[in-house]
């Protein structure tokens, strides 16, 4: 995993940098830098240039509440630091990874970065499939493209393999589903049963041990069961 670029806001400069002194204490942390101004520290966040913000709350002009909120990159992750408990509340109502009070321990404060670190890392391992990525297929004598985000599943029919996309459209190709699902990241698509190979992110309903594509119901093997709820959890689908 590469490291988290970090973040440091302070209005008061002593408390800035005990945290930018933490920050390069962690191996897995880079420094970015420490700011004063939250509206500087907006700029550098709006820039793409931070995954993960230390940030007090009480500041002039903008309070790091409201400055979490008004970032346009929702993947940047808030640790709140303060010396008032009451903002606690405020805190974790914005979905801050974690609150600490000051004085702050290295302790308190690798284990908040420990948080972090999970967050990122399960985060980072998740793969999706880039728009421009493509899959031609022979097809009645040509070879035609298929956008791979497009596809929902596949299914085999012996020697066969049918393409079906999301937008009702399907493919019948001569090659085995064996060979596709090779070809395919084994991160983006499942073998649910021997016959049919699923895109992960096309999965929006579940009925009675079955994946619901409109009409189709695809049985999902009691073999691929547990490995199938599992990958859909790693991508931070929740079960409830």
């Amino acid at each position: 995993m590469r490291e988290i670029r970090t973040l440091v806001i302070d209005d008061e400069p002593l408390a800035g940098q005990l945290i930018a002194g933490y920050v390069n204490a962690t191996p897995y942390l880079m420094l970015v830098a420490v700011c004063t101004d939250s509206l500087q520290a907006l700029s550098l966040i709006n820039d793409d240039k931070v995954d993960l913000v230390y940030s007090d709350i009480q500041m002039p002009d903008l309070n790091g509440i409201d400055l979490s909120q008004s970032v346009y990159n929702k993947d940047v992750k808030f640790v709140f630091t303060t010396a008032f408990a009451q903002y606690a509340i405020d805190g974790y109502k914005v979905a801050a990874l974690d609150y600490l009070m000051k004085p702050i321990s290295y302790k308190d404060f690798l284990s908040a970065s420990d948080r972090a670190k999970g967050y990122f890392e399960k985060k980072w391992q998740l793969k999706t499939i880039p728009s421009d990525h493509a899959i031609f297929l022979k097809v009645d004598g040509q070879l035609r493209r298929l956008n791979i985000c497009d596809i929902m599943y596949v299914e085999s029919k012996k020697d066969y393999v049918i393409v079906h996309c999301a937008d009702g459209s399907s493919a019948m190709s001569l090659v085995s589903i064996k060979k596709i699902e090779e070809s395919f990241d084994k991160n983006c698509f499942f073998r649910v049963n021997r016959s049919f190979l699923v895109a992960m992110d096309k999965v929006f309903a579940i009925e009675n041990g079955k994946i619901v594509f409109g009409k189709e119901r695809i049985t999902i093997s009691a073999n691929a069961r547990d490995d199938f709820f599992k990958a859909l959890a790693e991508k931070n689908v929740i079960f409830v």
